[in-house]
């Protein structure tokens, strides 16, 4: 992966956050963090 690459990448997480704690406030990102542990933790088993 190129920097370049890297840079648009980061960019575009950053956007889709920052649209979707506009579009349903900051307790939906909770909810994905929270998700996101659990996804860790069911991938982290099957390793």
């Amino acid at each position: 992966m190129t920097n370049k690459l890297a840079i648009w990448l980061g960019l575009i997480l950053i956007a889709a956050i920052v649209i979707d704690v506009l579009t349903y406030g900051p307790v939906h990102m909770v909810f994905l963090g929270k998700k996101l542990f659990e996804l860790l933790d069911w991938v982290a088993f099957w390793r």
